[in-house]
């Protein structure tokens, strides 16, 4: 960002590959944080603002190959810096909690460790559209294979575009969030995601727990 954020409330993002659930615990998450009366602003990547939901449109659907990969990154840093202008640095401005499902590390373990792009490139582009702008928190909810392809296939209606990338294109994204935390272990927290909902939920509240003291 151009300027230096006062930051009144706190930035929590949710990571991990396909089928993490992250969606449902992003909600949980939610419900646990304003049952104790701190305010929260809920969104998406790509995503969550009118401009970064039209690029959104544009990467989740169509063919595996329809974009090169480094301009399908710079489509999501142009929907990500619309995104944190327009709705994440007001809110946490205004003292809101903001929880993202998706932000910056998906775009590195995605279009780096998954498509290739070199990540001196990603940093580039990053720095460029963000700044020094990152989460408070992430949270990588870590699945199996097997936890993967079991919750996709009951997912109802087709699959997007990189629901439908190959296997060895999924092996690298989880690596990849592996590799992100292991980079960063005081940001990032890795919260095995193959049990039930109510454990990882309680995971999750004892992750930011840990984090709020």
């Amino acid at each position: 960002m151009s300027s230096p954020l006062v930051r009144h409330g706190r930035f929590i993002t949710f990571e991990g590959g396909e089928g993490a659930g992250k969606s449902t615990q992003v909600r949980l998450l939610a419900d646990w944080l304003m049952a104790r009366g701190i305010p929260v602003e809920v969104t998406r990547e790509p995503g969550g603002s009118p401009g970064a939901e039209e690029i959104r449109a544009l990467l989740i659907s169509g063919e595996g190959g329809r974009w090169d990969p480094l301009a399908e990154t710079l489509l999501h840093y142009a929907a990500r810096r619309e995104h944190v202008v327009r709705r994440v640095v007001p809110a946490l401005e205004a003292g809101a909690w903001v929880i993202c499902d998706r932000f910056a590390d998906s775009t590195v373990a995605y279009q780096g460790y998954g498509q290739g792009v070199p990540f001196e490139q990603i940093a580039t582009i990053q720095k460029a559209t963000l700044g020094g702008f990152a989460p408070d928190l992430t949270l990588i909810l870590d699945v199996s294979p097997q936890t993967r392809q079991l919750r996709i296939g009951a997912r109802p209606g087709g699959l997007d575009r990189y629901e439908r990338m190959d296997e060895a294109f999924h092996v690298r994204v989880r690596e990849g969030f592996i590799a992100i935390a292991a980079l960063d272990p005081q940001r990032c927290r890795v919260i095995p995601a193959d049990g039930d909902i109510a454990t990882v939920a309680r995971a999750i509240q004892d992750a930011v727990g840990a984090d709020m003291e």
